[in-house]
């Protein structure tokens, strides 16, 4: 999409977890994308007229791009039930947003709305940026009574990270999910040994999801405890046995031998 034009948009619903702004098709047909980058969780569209495309998968939403080969009549847009929004680029593409659940959504802001969103204004730092490291999160996590499984979750410490991937740091580091975030910063908020730990882990287990995703033959175990109840914890010498349990309506799993 990037550097390519909106030659045409279809919206085959008023909505989707929120109604799309108004004349949404026809604002966007003709525009230039600058820019494609993601925060937190957000994909956003730079666009040539200063505005972005702010837009979110939610639970069940992805993106399929297609390129009609040179000299083939084009594919017609998406008819698929699931099949919300279409556009056709300017290069050929044609990227189709698919939403089962419909729990995603798109709007369009200006430079001044986006900077007054209420999640962008509050996000933490990237995770896999050189903002984040175990100063910050120290820093983040002072004095916070709320456990550490709770703590990475919130957007405002660190922005993106999912369920999945903070129980397996949270393994990785040896820390307990149920404890407090403050064990991770001194009184006066430097960092302690656990601060630096869990940072570079966090790290790690984000990198080897990409290298996943880049590469299906990379053969690192996919999980250490997520989705492992019962099964024996992999860390070499433990020898206990992975739990789960649920914290502020999401499932932990984590192993109580090893991670104190």
């Amino acid at each position: 999409m990037t550097g390519a034009r909106f030659t045409h948009v279809t919206v085959r619903r008023p909505d989707l977890r929120i109604p799309f702004p108004r004349r949404f098709a026809a604002r966007l047909t003709g525009e230039t994308v600058v820019a494609l980058i993601r925060r937190a969780k957000y994909l956003a569209a730079e666009l040539s007229s200063q505005g972005t495309l702010l837009m979110h998968l939610g639970m069940s939403g992805s993106f399929r791009v297609e390129r009609p080969g040179a000299g083939k009549t084009r594919k017609p847009r998406a008819e698929g039930k699931h099949d919300h929004v279409v556009f056709e680029m300017s290069n050929g593409a044609v990227v189709t947003f698919t939403d089962p659940r419909r729990f995603g959504f798109m709007d369009l802001l200006t430079p001044k709305q986006l900077a007054a969103h209420p999640v962008f204004s509050t996000l933490g730092p990237e995770p896999l940026s050189d903002a984040f490291d175990g100063d910050s999160l120290a820093l983040a996590c002072q004095g916070k009574k709320t456990s550490l499984k709770a703590a990475l979750l919130d957007q405002r410490v660190v922005a993106g990270l999912g369920n999945i991937y903070v129980v397996e740091a949270l393994h990785r580091a040896g820390l307990s999910p149920m404890r407090p975030a403050s064990i991770l910063a001194t009184a006066s908020g430097k960092p302690r040994p656990s601060a630096h730990r869990l940072a570079k882990e966090i790290k790690q287990v984000l990198l080897e999801a990409i290298e996943r995703k880049r590469n299906p033959s990379y053969r690192a175990n996919r999980f250490r405890v997520y989705d492992r109840e019962d099964e024996p914890c992999l860390r070499r010498g433990c020898g206990g046995r992975i739990q789960r349990r649920t914290q502020a309506g999401r499932s932990t799993f984590y192993c109580a031998s090893c991670q104190r």
